[in-house]
């Protein structure tokens, strides 16, 4: 059903959530999952900081963020690919579903509602609006969460 499932990550307890879907449904449809975190450049820039100094930590960290699905996937018996990307998430995210010729795109979001939504902007939204292929999205709110893989994950109906 799918070849490959791309999955962007950013270390939240929705994020991890999405991403533990994604390697069940990538390991019932035999699929590659591709991992992709965005680094922000445009946000650090407008806050007025030296991106410069501050891109080695917030590329670490995303590193760290992108190691530990693989991990999961690759415990899983699930083929794993990581990238790290700089720009604004969601045409990153686009980017990067195009670049791995992505079937299905799995995202996490933090539920926002009203005002707030509008004014903060929705990076799952707009991939959700933009995407030319499938996106699901779990959401869920801010917590310290994980969804479990589980060992006997059927393949997804055809």
């Amino acid at each position: 059903m799918y070849d490959t499932i791309l999955v962007p990550v950013d270390g939240s307890g929705p994020s991890d959530a999405a991403a533990d879907h994604a390697i069940a449904l990538a390991r019932g449809s035999d699929a590659l999952l591709s991992v992709v975190e965005v680094v922000d450049v445009n946000e650090l820039s407008i806050a007025g900081l030296d991106t410069d100094a501050l891109l080695d930590g917030y590329e670490a960290e995303a590193e760290r963020h992108v190691e530990s699905v693989a991990d999961r996937a690759r415990e899983a018996d699930v083929a794993v690919e990581t990238a790290v990307v700089r720009g604004r998430p969601y045409r990153a995210i686009l980017d990067r579903s195009d670049a791995v010729d992505a079937d299905l795109v799995v995202m996490g979001s933090r539920g926002r509602r009203g005002l707030d939504r509008y004014l903060l902007g929705s990076t799952t939204e707009r991939v959700l609006r933009l995407s030319p292929v499938p996106v699901l999205v779990l959401r869920g709110e801010e917590r310290d969460y994980r969804a479990p893989v589980r060992d006997d994950a059927a393949a997804p109906p055809e």
